[in-house]
């Protein structure tokens, strides 16, 4: 008779396959996912996407999800030749899709494997750290779409945390569907012009998303995602006392 793995060890084998795909891919697929690659095959990819647009988009989708879900690099590549590919439209809607079902994968295998152990304790810490939780608890579809529509939180990360802190699972896919789409439309409409970029001999400008004219309409949707706590901060300060 074979023993069965811990239960412990069960409830971690999701977020270990993940972490240990991702150490894999991070030195075996980096060479590969690149600028380079994609330039040197984009006459072949149209050619086969314009004989099998429905396999194509298959295999495209289901290797975005796998990028995202896994934390494998490329995903910037990925979004590009989405637009490459499939254009501004549907190209966003394809990849948002991709996306946001790849981070539902990595939420669901981090809450599995540890997020409710952690939100076990976090509930029942005391001091800061359970005034920072009852704070996120308090403004969960604002902290959502805030880490989202902000460029400076990584993409794993924003999938890992709200699973650590018990987020209910339809609030995360629609924070992430939603969130993800003003940075999708840009990196997508990047792609979309990628035909004329490699005719030039050029290389895309990643750099469009801090220009004003870009990051300036995100910047406020992240503000405006960032009003509800601030009125709620304001209230509590201005109550006053009995």
């Amino acid at each position: 008779m074979t023993q069965s793995s811990p239960p412990g060890l069960r409830r971690h084998l999701p977020l270990i396959a993940i972490l240990a795909v991702a150490v894999v891919g991070i030195f075996t697929l980096r060479d590969y996912l690149s600028f380079q690659t994609l330039a040197d095959n984009r006459e072949a990819l149209l050619a086969f996407r314009d004989t099998h647009y429905v396999l194509t988009l298959a295999v495209f989708m289901l290797a975005y999800i796998a990028i995202v879900a896994f934390s494998l690099p490329g995903a910037t590549i990925a979004t590009l030749t989405g637009g490459f590919l499939f254009s501004l439209f549907p190209g966003a809607l394809y990849i948002v899709v991709a996306a946001t079902v790849g981070a539902t994968a990595i939420f669901l295998a981090a809450r599995h494997g540890l997020g409710a152990q952690l939100g076990a304790r976090l509930e029942n810490s005391r001091g800061a750290v359970k005034y920072i939780k009852e704070g996120i608890d308090e403004n969960q579809w604002s902290m959502l779409f805030l880490i989202r529509l902000v460029p400076a939180v990584p993409f794993f990360i924003a999938n890992l945390v709200p699973a650590f802190l018990e987020v209910p699972l339809h609030r995360f896919v629609v924070s992430t569907f939603f969130g993800i789409m003003p940075g999708t439309l840009v990196y997508t409409s990047v792609g979309a012009g990628l035909g004329e970029v490699f005719a030039r001999g050029e290389t895309p400008d990643l750099g469009i998303i801090f220009e004003p004219h870009v990051i300036g309409p995100i910047l406020g949707l992240a503000a405006l995602s960032a009003l509800p706590i601030a009125l709620k901060a304001l209230r509590r300060n201005t109550k006053p006392e009995v």
